[in-house]
């Protein structure tokens, strides 16, 4: 018997307010994130199509207990006015695949974006740090509980060198491989049903 709705949902909701500390250790400065300059002249157009989540880094406690049992996770990214990014996520939870809509606001500096996430006064920071459109992307996340890091590429594996790129990224951050995760490379979901849809835009 599947899981009721209700909890299926704030399962997601959990996963992707990522990320979530653990209690034993303090979240790092927040300027760490505002620190974050993506290199080069980042035209957000090169960020549009379908990307496959490949390893992310933190010291979330869902991925501390979970971290064998991930599932394939995929998103796609339009830029419907030139300036935000609207970010749709595919992944299973209890067999199913939902799909995740948010909506990544300019925040300030270039490549900058906040996302307003369920609660009161809830939001999430996101940074695009380093990207090659046609190979791969690394994009930071933190909340008030702390920082991630995550590693997105164009097709599901990435040259040895990218990796340690990402590593190397996260451990500039306080994170290191002990906190590193990687995520499967089949399984993914391409849609989901109405039913199946759990829109963040509308919150």
């Amino acid at each position: 018997m599947s899981a009721p709705r209700s909890v299926l949902l704030l399962s997601l909701s959990l996963l992707l307010a990522v990320p979530h500390g653990s209690g034993r250790r303090p979240p790092p400065a927040r300027s760490a994130l505002q620190q974050v300059v993506p290199e080069g002249q980042l035209s957000l157009s090169e960020l549009v199509g379908r990307w496959f989540l490949v390893g992310t880094a933190s010291r979330c406690s869902y991925l501390a207990e979970n971290g064998h049992r991930l599932e394939a996770t995929a998103m796609t990214v339009a830029v419907p006015d030139g300036q935000s990014l609207a970010i749709s996520t595919f992944r299973k939870l209890d067999g199913q695949c939902w799909e995740i809509k948010q909506r990544y606001v300019p925040a300030g500096a270039h490549g900058h974006f906040t996302v307003r996430g369920r609660g009161y006064n809830s939001r999430m920071e996101v940074a695009v740090g380093e990207v090659d459109p046609r190979s791969y992307a690394i994009i930071y996340y933190q909340d008030s509980q702390g920082l991630s890091v995550k590693l997105y590429g164009r097709s599901v594996q990435l040259s040895d060198a990218i990796v340690d790129k990402f590593e190397q990224r996260a451990r500039a951050v306080g994170l290191s491989e002990d906190v590193t995760h990687y995520f499967p490379t089949y399984g993914f979901c391409d849609s989901a049903d109405d039913f199946h849809i759990l829109d963040e835009t509308e919150l």
